[in-house]
């Protein structure tokens, strides 16, 4: 017999929360492994279908959970997913370019790729960590793998990985490293800061 309630708890950090059953009663307890979609995780609030199972304890669990209305919220997912593949491809793109032009040495491309390669994989680790309640990243060593240069990749990571992407405290100083970082590039485009920017390769050879 399936039943059906509301996510009223979730704590994404440690992928667990409570379902509150439909017409009220005992909150039921739900793991992110019980859920039949792994590509959506849940943010809280949603309406959901489950079956009830006990653990070797002779706790009430949820199993076999279900989304209602799964299928929009999968075109949803997906389509967060293409516009962060899509805006970090432009913008990698764009730096790629005025490299070709010959506006930006090599070694800024470089140092975007390997800090969005690093970057991508720091998000894996903490959720990683976050799913087998280990030690976790620092939100501040997130957020400043991205403002040097690897929000490309922590974007895709956070989309992708399903990962800090709905904490609105921690996108807040995400998208504020990105425009920091991006103005950053954009003075180097200028002749003032191309010229700073050879000045410091020369004296870093």
């Amino acid at each position: 017999m399936r039943h059906h309630g509301r996510i009223t708890t979730w704590k994404d950090d440690q992928g667990f929360g409570f379902i509150t059953p439909e017409g009220g009663g005992q909150q039921v307890f739900v793991h992110i492994k019980s859920f039949s979609n792994r590509q959506r995780r849940p943010v809280g609030n949603e309406q959901v279908s489950y079956k009830l199972s006990t653990d070797a304890r002779a706790r009430t669990r949820a199993e076999n959970v279900a989304f209602v209305g799964d299928g929009s919220a999968i075109t949803v997912s997906l389509g967060g997913r293409t516009v962060s593949l899509t805006v970090a491809t432009l913008f990698l793109s764009f730096v790629a370019a005025s490299v070709y032009a010959k506006k930006l040495p090599l070694a800024v491309l470089a140092l975007y790729l390997a800090a969005s390669v690093v970057a991508f994989v720091a998000y894996l680790i903490d959720k990683s960590a976050a799913r087998g309640n280990r030690w976790r990243t620092e939100e501040g060593t997130l957020h400043l793998f991205g403002l040097i240069g690897g929000w490309p990749g922590a974007l895709l990571a956070q989309n992708f990985l399903r990962h800090k992407s709905k904490k609105w405290s921690f996108q807040v100083v995400f998208w504020v490293t990105v425009a920091l970082n991006c103005g950053a590039l954009g003075w180097l485009l200028t002749p003032d800061g191309s010229a700073a920017l050879r000045n410091v390769l020369i004296l870093l050879h």
